[in-house]
């Protein structure tokens, strides 16, 4: 899409998170990948999202749409009152819980849409750093996260000079091995990494979404 349209639809997304119910509770919300180094096209749109655990949870809420749908954890996972809105949009893992960022996925993005999203608990600067740790630890560098990111919004403020930025394509990014480097992968691994992900990507088709927990 033409960057054009997609700081567009990144402003659309933020405007959701920040005015409408969601699956689980946003605390930030990143762009990251080729929209961040303004290219034009962009491929694919890369957001980050920082999400809250629910508190407290509702055992009651849980038991009746498991009842009725055969779903887990809604009520502890993912918000009760969105979900009982939003039966179509709740999504479930492997093990039929109820995934807090399939069901983000499901709210925000077309399954058509060439919109990949990363789900965690951590911010995106302390996420970038855990997965580039773990992933020199295992030489498993498709766990890698590109750190080259800029943050839109963050617990209900809106970072509207960023949009701008991005508009402008005035962000100044390092290549993704030199950015690599600067948290301290070595020259090899950090060419490799590179590598890996462009192939990752390449392959990607339509919506995706990737879920953390740190």
């Amino acid at each position: 899409m033409e960057r054009e349209r997609a700081v567009d639809r990144l402003e659309s997304l933020v405007d959701r998170v920040a005015g409408e119910p969601m699956p689980v509770p946003v605390r930030e919300v990143w762009a990251f990948g080729d929209v961040a180094l303004g290219l034009d096209p962009v491929e694919r749109l890369d957001v980050y999202l920082t999400k809250d655990v629910i508190m407290g949870g509702d055992a009651d809420a849980a038991a009746e749409f498991a009842a009725e749908y055969g779903v887990q954890g809604v009520g502890t996972t993912v918000d009760a009152e969105w979900a009982a809105a939003n039966p179509d949009q709740v999504r479930t893992s492997d093990n039929g819980y109820a995934a807090p960022e399939k069901c983000l996925a499901a709210e925000l993005v077309a399954d058509d849409e060439p919109i990949h999203l990363e789900v965690c608990n951590a911010s995106f600067e302390d996420n970038v750093r855990q997965r580039l740790k773990g992933a020199l630890a295992r030489d498993a560098y498709e766990e890698v996260l590109d750190p080259r990111g800029v943050c839109l919004w963050v617990d209900g403020t809106r970072d509207d000079e960023a949009f701008e930025r991005l508009r402008e394509a005035s962000l100044a990014m390092p290549t993704l091995p030199a950015a690599l480097g600067m948290l301290g992968a070595d020259e090899d691994a950090a060419n490799e990494a590179a590598d890996v992900l462009k192939r990752q990507r390449a392959e990607q088709e339509g919506a995706s979404v990737r879920g953390d927990m740190v």
